[in-house]
């Protein structure tokens, strides 16, 4: 499988490409929990004071439908469709692609990659774990939006 070059800046149309597995995709994944949640947590704090986190009381309303659901789907969203990767996949090198076409997924296509992270997630991650054991890398997710998550092939 090769990509075109504006993809990955150095890479050339006869670079190939590899899936990205389980463990690679969790560290990426973890990389961009971290740096969400460095601009969440502050807004939260923010908006709703030092109260949420010593109470079991969690506010409700359009302020924290806002916060907590509306701008951090925006914000993967945004980055995804800008991107076609995120920070932490960007350290890897990697990045998501149409499965069909290795061109850059439409916004319908990270929109349904999104909301199958949810669906994924609900038993007991087994799509996220599915990563493992799928022969093109793809999660219940990927499946969903006919997506693929590769990076430049390693050489030996």
């Amino acid at each position: 499988m090769t990509v075109q070059s504006v993809f990955f800046g150095e890479m050339n149309d006869s670079m190939e490409l590899e899936y990205v597995g389980f463990w690679l995709r969790l560290w990426a994944g973890v990389v961009d929990s971290l740096l969400l949640m460095m601009v969440l947590v502050p807004l939260t704090f923010t908006v709703f004071g030092w109260s949420r986190l010593v109470t079991e009381i969690h506010a409700s309303g359009t302020s924290d439908l806002l916060v907590s659901w509306i701008l951090p789907t925006v914000l993967i969203l945004a980055i995804w469709t800008g991107r076609n990767r995120t920070p932490g996949m960007a350290a890897i090198s990697a990045m998501v692609l149409d499965e069909k076409t290795s061109a850059p997924p439409s916004l319908g296509q990270h929109v349904g990659r999104y909301f199958g992270y949810f669906l994924a997630a609900i038993p007991l991650g087994l799509g996220l774990v599915w990563v493992a054991f799928d022969s093109k890398k793809q999660g219940w997710h990927d499946k969903l939006a006919g997506t693929i998550v590769v990076r430049p092939r390693k050489r030996k």
